[in-house]
């Protein structure tokens, strides 16, 4: 696999791992401002995730 092969699954990991974290943290009855930083941090991952996919494909002429 190449190196950009691989950044789109890391990416979408990167996502679903702050995905999970948060819905652990909410089942848990954890920290309401814990859930509001991993929301957005969840947010933030992807919108870099999206980037990553159409850099991907634009690097690979799709």
């Amino acid at each position: 696999m190449s190196f950009t092969g691989s950044l789109v699954p890391i990416a979408v990991g990167a996502v679903a791992v702050v995905l999970v974290l948060g819905l652990v943290n909410m089942l848990r009855g954890g920290s309401a401002n814990t859930s509001q930083k991993l929301m957005r941090l969840r947010v933030v991952l992807q919108f870099i995730a999206i980037l990553v996919i159409v850099g991907v494909l634009w690097w690979r002429g799709g």
